[in-house]
């Protein structure tokens, strides 16, 4: 009752990523609120499920087993989620701002009324006053992302409504395992108690995945280019670049516009979020929008013409010039000090 859930995507027997990621946020979170963390799980050949998410400090395990619930379809797993919510009444409920979060957080949302926040880049849990009705609202989950073309940040709280619900981005938590042998209940239910027959009148006869070309988001040295790299031309230094460092080129939304570079290798809020050890900036002027897919990246280099760029205010170093001039110059040093 009253307890912090966590909405967890499978594929092929593996939790998603992002869905570690929230349970550890939803432990941190779950601490504050001195209350229980819960998970889900909807998906077929679940035995042993448990091993993956209760390290990660899950007090208690949904799991919904049956084969007609893999692959995800929207209806029955929307009325998983709604009849077990208006079951246990949860305070907060998160799930990963993915093709199926997308899908199936505003189906719940809605039929709940409950409202959703999508795409966060913070979750914190704090007060609100209401000096027109004269009340203060205690431990509302603050809801944080870039709004308004990522000209401000915004803070989003539901004071009345629950559960306060919010999807997030891949890599925008850190995931990290409480305890190997962490003791937390898991429950199997009965499917058919909470999903009609008519949820399962789609099949899906077939299914395709396409694996991203590119992996940006697993590298641990990141060269992202902006629109002041000039070019596509000059671009192709940041490659370079790249394959002298065993790293990967990335690049903001401005850049992928321009044609600079492909959309899948856009990192920001409305592309990729990564937290690389290393993340060299050239020409990027800092964004909000870009800011939140890197800002907590380890180590931060800006490389950029103008030294008042609201980037150098996050970087760890700051070089003041032109890409074309400075990035044959690292290329250069960095093969000579390396041998």
């Amino acid at each position: 009752m009253n307890n912090l859930f966590v909405y967890c995507e499978i594929e092929n027997g593996i939790i998603a990523d992002v869905s570690l990621e929230l349970l550890t946020k939803g432990r941190s979170l779950a601490n504050q609120l001195n209350c229980r963390l819960e998970a889900v799980v909807a998906g077929s050949k679940l035995d042993g499920i448990e091993k993956q998410i209760m390290p990660y400090g899950v007090d208690k395990l949904h799991v919904f087993n049956d084969d007609r619930l893999y692959p995800y379809t929207s209806l029955p797993h929307t009325s998983i989620l709604v009849n077990l919510f208006k079951e246990e009444k949860p305070q907060i409920c998160l799930m990963g701002a993915t093709v199926i979060g997308r899908d199936l957080g505003p189906r719940v949302s809605s039929a709940l009324t409950s409202g959703l926040t999508a795409d966060c880049t913070a979750l914190e849990i704090g007060s609100h006053e209401d000096k027109k009705q004269g009340k203060i609202y205690e431990n509302l989950l603050y809801q944080i992302r870039p709004a308004f073309g990522g000209n401000i940040v915004a803070t989003i709280i539901n004071p009345e409504c629950r559960p306060q619900m919010a999807t997030v981005r891949e890599g925008v938590m850190k995931k990290e395992i409480l305890d190997e042998n962490y003791k937390g209940e898991s429950i199997n239910h009965d499917v058919n108690k909470y999903v009609s027959d008519t949820d399962f009148v789609v099949n899906i006869i077939s299914r395709n995945i396409e694996k991203a070309k590119h992996n940006v988001k697993g590298s641990p040295i990141i060269i992202s280019g902006g629109y002041g790299v000039g070019s596509k031309e000059n671009f192709k230094l940041l490659f370079d670049f790249a394959k002298v460092i065993n790293g990967e080129v990335g690049g903001s939304r401005a850049a992928v516009d321009a044609g600079f570079c492909d959309h899948d290798r856009q990192i920001g809020q409305t592309g990729l979020t990564v937290r690389p050890k290393l993340y060299i900036a050239c020409g990027i002027s800092g964004q909000i929008q870009h800011i939140a897919g890197m800002q907590e990246s380890s180590i931060i280099i800006s490389v950029n013409s103008d030294p008042n760029a609201p980037i150098n205010a996050i970087a760890d170093y700051v070089i003041t010039g032109e890409v074309e001039d400075v990035i044959p110059k690292m290329i250069k040093y960095y093969k000579k000090n390396s041998k």
